[in-house]
This record gives C-alpha cells, sequence and structure tokens, in this order.
C-alpha cells in the first residue's frame, strides 16, 4: 500500500525524503546496461488494485492469478495477510513477468514497479485530506540518474499513470491503518479469510455474493453489486470489509 510513516522514519542509505516539487533527473529505457535490474532481487508486494490490474493483463480469473502467481504469508502475529508476488528461481529471483526486452504487463504493472525510484507515505488527517509524502531511492545500480530528463515527484506520478493506484490504495489505507488495526487487533481466521476474498479475489467474490453466500445482503442489493464494474466492485468491497473488521 506504499510507505507508512514509521517506514519513512527509517529509512535505507539509498533512500533519501523528497518534497514533491524538488527536482531531480531520471529516466528507465531499453538502452541503458541496468534495463530490468530493478525487476530482479526484490520482494514485491501486492495491493488489491495491483491484483486487478494484473488479472486484467494475464486474462486470469482473480483466483487462478493468485494460486499461479502470488505467494500469501499469512502469520497470526502479523494483523494482515501480506502477497507477494512469485519470483522466478533462477538465482537472481527476477520478477516472473520480466524478459530481456522488459515488462510483459508493462501497461498493467503494479504500482510499486510504476513509482520506482520514487516511494510514497500518504497520511489522513481528515476525510479527503490526504497528506502526502516522498523518499527517492537510489540505487548503486541503476543508471536512470544519469539521463537527463527532468523530474519532480508530483510530475514523475502523474507520467507514470499513478492517480488511480493511489485513489484504491489510499482507500484500502482504511482498513489497514485503521485505530483498531494500529492497537494491535488480531483478525480471526474468518476474518483473515474475509480480508483476502473481498480484497483480492474479485471473481470468487462475484459468485459467492451471487449464490447468497455473503451475509446481510438483500436480492436488491446482490443485484446491484454484481452490476458493478470491477473498480466499483472493490471499492464496494473495501468499505464492506472496513465496516465488518472494526464495527
Amino acid at each position: 500500500m506504499g510507505l507508512s510513516p514509521t517506514d519513512m522514519a527509517h529509512l535505507p542509505v539509498s533512500a533519501q525524503p523528497l518534497e514533491k516539487d524538488t527536482p531531480f533527473t531520471f529516466s528507465c529505457h531499453g538502452g541503458l546496461n541496468c534495463f530490468t535490474e530493478c525487476c530482479r532481487l526484490l520482494e514485491l508486494a501486492l495491493t488489491p488494485y495491483d491484483l486487478l490490474r494484473l488479472r486484467r493483463a494475464t486474462g486470469l480469473s482473480s483466483t487462478d492469478l493468485l494460486e499461479q502467481f502470488v505467494i500469501v504469508e499469512d502469520s497470526e502475529e502479523e494483523v494482515f495477510p501480506r502477497l507477494y508476488l512469485t519470483m522466478v528461481d533462477d538465482g537472481r529471483a527476477s520478477c516472473v513477468f520480466v524478459t530481456a526486452h522488459g515488462c510483459k504487463v508493462y501497461h498493467d504493472r503494479p504500482g510499486a514497479c510504476r513509482a520506482y525510484p520514487l516511494g510514497r507515505a500518504s497520511m489522513h488527517r481528515a476525510p479527503g485530506n490526504a497528506e502526502e509524502h516522498y523518499i527517492l531511492i537510489q540505487e548503486p545500480h541503476c543508471q536512470g540518474f544519469f539521463e537527463p530528463v527532468p523530474q519532480t515527484a508530483e510530475s514523475y506520478c502523474l507520467d507514470q499513470g499513478l492517480a488511480e493506484y493511489n485513489r484504491f490504495n489510499d482507500n484500502v489505507a482504511s482498513i489497514l491503518k485503521h485505530p483498531q488495526a494500529r492497537r494491535g487487533k488480531l483478525l480471526q481466521p474468518e476474518e483473515r479469510e474475509l480480508f483476502l476474498l473481498f480484497l483480492y479475489d474479485l471473481d470468487r467474490l462475484r459468485i459467492e455474493i451471487s449464490g447468497g453466500l455473503i451475509p446481510d445482503m438483500t436480492p436488491i442489493t446482490v443485484q446491484e453489486i454484481l452490476s458493478k464494474n470491477d473498480e466499483e466492485l472493490l471499492l464496494f468491497a473495501i468499505e464492506w470489509l472496513r465496516r465488518r473488521l472494526f464495527a
């Protein structure tokens, strides 16, 4: 979901705070010697909106996508399950979608890939009032910083199409950063299943709603929900889950 304020306070040496209008130079393209190096030796955490886009790119159902390309780490000591993209066992932990010519799902690549070399944290002081903070990650292997293309955090995010990703991630943050979660509330097993179902498995969610397996939904509500597109369904799922977990 992006960086938390705690993450921002414990940055590695390669990452430095960046104001949204502070200029830097960067460009990534196939002519660089380091091309696709950032797609290897990484743990790529996936957001619900990342899964929605990858599902669209691969043509797989969300259920099949989870089974084939996603690792779910679900520890009872963590408040929420964590989902990561599977890496190829090639000795370099390469992304399953990377090739010598670049990313096979580039148009629908995850938000963390779009944002690189930026990181973003969002803090909500009040409804509709989000405070954004950025970091710039300058890894030694990356040659993109030597490209004379002027950027700012604000312009780079716009160019990379991150607004839609951030919109959904900020909505999910209402669950991940809920006061009860911050106080260490641990979910029951059935609640952890609901977390994965509602946020990451929209195809199975549609099936369960259609089959009347989700409680407290009238036939009219079910019909209305099933008429929603994927983005609308995900926003509904986030709100429903937040109320269910923290009522």
